[in-house]
């Protein structure tokens, strides 16, 4: 097999205003097989696994982390205050025994000793494998993936995608089982870390294990936390399966914040943007981002465009940094500000570049990867309509001017996945959610949360009042888990995969229930429902649980 020769790019992880000799791509002088290279370490400095992401039809970035000590209260991870250099090998075979690329990057200091690698120059639609090496130390191997190339739709897609992991609050089985699913993509719609000290965000029986260190507001805090995530080893298998793509939503900075606001800001917090900025700095120093991503200052380019062939499109979102404050003080509220047409969720510049694409796109099927609540969800059956304010229901305006983009557009297939909200949904999108009867434009799939609120319930679905108060809402289930999904020229399936506990570690994934979204058919058709297991928990299920489960906070 020949490959294009082609330049690849090495990205250590820092800005390019560094000096040249700590910049992105630079390489260290040393060789990072030899002893010397390896002077400090005192143990394995892969303690924190490898991922990787954002992948195209000729590559993808690698990410590693050197940590001897990862749950280190400075945030250093036990390493020496040097430059490391740190061997690359991409490999054609699952043996590793086909190197088609290599190279050496520098897991620098000043940017937690974190090696950020972008890879191009690859064949399309295949996968690929890799490891790093340091010194005698090598890492795990982890398998990727390219994309199939623009003008081809290859194979059918596998993607799985998932948010809310609170490490206090369970065991991170669906991780693990996701990964046993051998999933093409995986998408993280947020919620990936938790900010609290331990005993602070606390499950009904207490919390299952304890984060370490303080509430996270520090370089450091943050740092140790993503450290502490990244040594589970469910979560280090389901990195070590397939190419990731990522995005925040609020706990990876602070519960509920809005651009420049806290989520409490009637209580002083002088330092929230130097909070914001060593927040976003941690994100992607343990994120496979590419160099597009590095941020500067309080700023971050997160919002971007992956591309799966012709076959799809995903349009990555960013509802946390450029939106206005939540209306009436958040919550769920009958609140004026929520129909204010200068109000965004998206702030105006990433609403014109999402426009734009889908004006420009041909994709079979048009994805958008974000963290909240698309679809109106009104909590009342009287006149009231009360919503969250936290979610697009807070945003109307800017949902409907989005929503009327894409209808404006052409766009094929519209589908939007959301996390946040700790429970599975399907829901069927409209132009005007009042008028029942008006035409369905779109689909929405929810992913409930890896472990947040621990292990939760069954019930029939629907015997949720949202369903009846909402009929384009079409499922609800309140167990933990993920959503699997295959997506082909003519439908995508979703399987939404539940886990009975989190609270015991190693439970087997079922399938609750499974949807269809058929080619130029808006909306889902559900094609399995498994039967209610009498030997689970089962819970009733009022409107109040679920506001409460959602806006329940320290």
């Amino acid at each position: 097999m020949s490959f294009p020769n082609r330049r690849h790019f090495l990205v250590a992880g820092l800005a390019a205003a560094l000096p040249a000799t700590l910049a992105p791509g630079a390489a260290h002088a040393d060789d990072p097989t030899s002893a010397s290279a390896a002077r400090g370490l005192r143990g394995d400095p892969f303690t924190l696994g490898v991922a990787s992401g954002d992948p195209d039809h000729e590559g993808f970035v690698l990410w590693t982390r050197l940590a001897q000590q990862p749950l280190a209260e400075d945030g250093l991870g036990g390493m020496p205050q040097r430059p490391f250099p740190v061997l690359w090998q991409v490999y054609a075979d699952e043996r590793l025994r086909r190197v088609v690329r290599a190279g050496v990057a520098t897991a620098a200091p000043e940017w937690g000793h974190s090696v950020h690698v972008e890879v191009d120059g690859l064949a399309a639609d295949r996968e690929y494998w890799y490891r790093f090496r340091v010194g005698p130390y090598v890492s795990p191997a982890g398998r990727t993936r390219t994309a199939p190339h623009p003008a081809s739709y290859g194979g059918a897609l596998a993607m799985a995608f998932v948010s809310c992991a609170q490490y206090e609050h369970g065991y991170f089985t669906s991780y693990r089982r996701l990964a046993e699913d051998h999933p093409d993509l995986v998408l993280h719609l947020g919620d990936y870390q938790y900010e609290y000290t331990r005993d602070t965000y606390t499950i009904p029986g207490g919390n299952i294990r304890d984060h370490e260190g303080p509430e996270t507001e520090t370089l450091a805090g943050y740092r140790q936390r993503h450290a502490q995530y990244k040594t589970d080893p469910d979560l280090q298998a389901a990195h070590a399966a397939a190419p990731w793509l990522v995005v925040w939503d609020d706990h990876e900075l602070d519960n509920n914040w809005a651009d420049e606001v806290p989520e409490k800001p009637e209580v002083p917090q002088p330092n929230f943007l130097a909070r914001r900025e060593a927040a976003f700095r941690a994100y992607y120093e343990n994120m496979p981002l590419r160099r597009t991503s590095i941020p500067r200052g309080i700023d971050m380019q997160l919002y971007r465009r992956v591309r799966w062939g012709r076959t799809a499109t995903f349009h990555m979102l960013d509802t946390r940094q450029y939106r206005d404050d939540q209306g009436c003080g958040d919550g769920y509220k009958d609140c004026p500000a929520a129909v204010d047409p200068a109000r965004s969720i998206t702030g105006a510049e990433q609403e014109a570049w999402l426009l734009d694409g889908f004006r420009r796109s041909r994709a079979q099927w048009d994805i958008l990867g974000q963290q909240v609540f698309f679809a109106q969800r009104d909590n009342n059956a009287g006149p009231a309509k009360i919503t969250s304010m936290d979610a697009w229901d807070g945003y109307v305006a800017s949902r409907r001017r989005i929503t009327q983009g894409w209808v404006d557009a052409g766009v094929r297939n519209a589908v939007v996945l959301t996390g946040d909200v700790h429970a599975h949904w399907a829901s069927d999108l409209k132009l005007d959610y009042d008028d029942p009867t008006g035409p369905s434009v779109g689909a929405e799939l929810v992913a409930t949360s890896i472990s947040t609120t621990g292990d939760g319930a069954d019930s029939d679905p629907v015997a949720h009042p949202f369903l009846a108060i909402n009929p384009h809402l079409k499922f609800y289930n309140n167990q933990r888990g993920y959503v699997l999904t295959r997506i082909e020229r003519d439908q995508i399936t979703a399987d939404f995969k539940v886990v009975p506990r989190v609270t015991v570690p190693g439970a087997e994934a079922y399938t609750r229930a499974t949807f269809v979204i058929e080619d130029r058919v808006p909306g889902v058709q559900q094609t399995y429902l498994r039967p209610l297991d009498p030997s689970l928990r089962l819970a009733p299920v009022t409107a109040e649980d679920t506001v409460r489960q959602e806006t329940e906070r320290p």
